[in-house]
């Protein structure tokens, strides 16, 4: 097909009715698409994640709870992982819709119960001192690294099955002490990583999670204080010091490890987290300062859409970080033909509009979202972007050159009533061809950036622009765009909508506000102009020439 393909762009460009080149366009491998996409996939993951949970519980070792009746804690481990596919499948539907994100959260899952069973087994043949069973176990690993890549909520599913499937890993008897050890590191953990925007912020959670470790085990007898006061006290002050590096240590060694790893998660599982929003989020990018030299409306018009969609972001709790950055780039298809749109125009320079009929112009604009699109793919940019891009004007309406399509066509049937013009030489308006080629919005953050949009771009024809005068602006809008269906694919909620523009108005009331006019001081202006008339009339008396004023001693 691309062979063929090939050759029909090399005869139109033969006859001169195609460049030749073929736009780039963002599209998914189909085989990687289908093993996605697949239920059966699915299947065999889950069913890996409860057999292999059964399994291990099966081989623990020895001093477990069911060393004596292996084959129960193995149905215990089955049932226990089944119910965590239940609980994954109803509660995080958004989550487990790509067959990756399966394989990231259950994976994770399995890897963290294999480092606790390492653990206990490291204990067991006496290389970690019996005091120090807990203090060795990653348990922020899991829960922090779902939580940061994925969220609050399935690192909170992480916290609790790994300590529910873990308990059965413990010796018998300690199975309380690691619940509570395991649940309370893996929550703390999983509420200090939400929105996290520096790395620096890791290690930091990492040493909380590690002081709360420490105090938890304290509380629960693993570690004597009051022996460090008694006999033997520097013993006992050189074993608690231990735990304190081994608690600290341990957590701070997942911490960092999940900062390491974190690009590689990325993009492995097609996932951007703050941080790296926050990296792409740099003006200095080939493209930015291109458009910066090339079309300084268009910029400056992406750098308002990026407040306005970044405070309605915060305010509903989208990703702002991520409206932010694609608003930078959702117009950069403008760069083809900068001079076209009017943010790049200068008033005394002519408008190209002006030379061209309502379609093609028409044709110009909305080429922008494809030409935006094939910069996106060349300059690898993330693939949520190149959705931003291409879903920023849905499927709207062109309509300022579709109602000037209507009125030329208007004045072309009055020559026809008047028999100056032949009606067969009239051309169809199609509204089709007035239509952005879509789709639209899918996901909150591109709804907000579309609003966003269009409201910066009509709060340029306010003259006064008055409290009551943006908030009405930014009503109608909406309205139009609720009207038009452009907002059907898109999960914000009436409530939301209600927040996004009330944050909308707050924002471009701080923009447009209107300053103080401040009067001219007459007196200085007098004395000014007196002083220079004064000088203009000695220096006219002496000819032109300028007598200098005597030095002073």
């Amino acid at each position: 097909m691309g062979f063929l393909d090939a050759i029909k762009r090399w005869r139109l460009a033969q006859q001169g009715l195609s460049s030749g080149k073929k736009r780039r366009v963002h599209s998914e491998n189909p085989v990687v698409q289908a093993l996605e996409d697949s239920l059966w996939v699915k299947l065999a993951l889950f069913a890996t994640f409860a057999i292999g949970c059964a399994v291990m519980v099966l081989k623990s070792s020895p001093g477990t709870s069911f060393a004596e009746v292996p084959l129960k804690g193995a149905l215990y481990g089955f049932v226990i992982s089944v119910t965590a596919i239940v609980m994954f499948q109803v509660s995080l539907q958004s989550s487990c819709r790509r067959n990756s994100r399966v394989i990231l959260v259950l994976g994770g899952l399995v890897g963290h119960l294999m480092l606790v069973r390492i653990a206990m087994t490291l204990v067991d043949a006496g290389h970690i001192p019996e005091v120090f069973r807990f203090f060795f176990v990653p348990f922020a690993l899991a829960p922090m690294l779902h939580g940061v890549l994925l969220g609050r909520a399935v690192g909170a599913f992480s916290a609790v099955f790994v300590t529910l499937i873990g308990c059965l890993l413990v010796p018998q008897g300690e199975a309380l002490t690691y619940m509570i050890l395991s649940l309370v590191s893996g929550i703390t953990s999983v509420l200090l990583s939400h929105q996290i925007r520096k790395r620096l912020q890791l290690l930091q959670a990492g040493i909380y999670v590690g002081a709360i470790t420490l105090v938890i085990g304290v509380l629960l007898g693993r570690l004597d204080i009051a022996a460090c006061f008694g006999p033997n006290a520097m013993d006992h002050l050189q074993v608690l010091g231990t735990g304190s590096a081994a608690a600290f240590g341990t957590a701070v060694f997942a911490a960092l490890l999940i900062s390491g790893l974190l690009p590689m998660f990325e993009g492995a599982f097609v996932l951007t987290t703050d941080i790296s929003w926050l990296e792409l989020s740099d003006l200095n990018h080939k493209l930015l300062r291109q458009m910066q030299l090339e079309a300084p409306g268009t910029f400056h018009h992406s750098l308002v859409v990026a407040s306005l969609a970044e405070a309605a972001a915060e305010k509903i709790g989208a990703n702002a970080p991520m409206c932010r950055v694609c608003s930078y780039f959702h117009d950069v298809g403008k760069l083809k033909k900068p001079g076209y749109f009017i943010e790049n125009q200068h008033d005394s320079g002519e408008n190209p509009h002006d030379a061209l009929t309502p379609t093609m112009s028409a044709l110009i604009i909305i080429a922008h979202v494809k030409d935006g699109v094939d910069l996106a793919v060349k300059h690898k940019l993330n693939p949520r972007i190149i959705d931003v891009i291409q879903e920023h004007h849905g499927d709207s309406l062109v309509i300022y050159f579709y109602r000037r399509a209507q009125e030329q066509k208007k004045l072309e049937l009055e020559k026809v009533d008047r028999r100056l013009e032949n009606p067969e030489d009239l051309p169809m308006i199609d509204e089709k061809n007035f239509r952005y080629p879509g789709p639209r919005p899918s996901t909150r953050e591109s709804g907000i950036i579309a609003l966003a949009d269009t409201v910066e771009s009509a709060s340029r024809s306010l003259g006064k622009p008055t409290p009551a005068r943006i908030r009405a602006l930014i009503e109608d809008l909406v309205r139009a765009k609720i009207h038009d269906g452009q907002l059907d694919d898109c999960p914000l909620t009436l409530q939301e909508l209600a927040i996004v523009k009330e944050s909308f108005a707050n924002t471009l009331r701080s923009m447009l506000h209107s300053r103080i006019d401040y009067p001219k001081d007459e007196d200085r202006s007098s004395s000014s102009s007196g002083t220079k008339r004064l000088n203009s009339d000695r220096d006219s008396s002496q000819g032109g020439r300028v007598i200098p004023m005597p030095k002073r001693a």
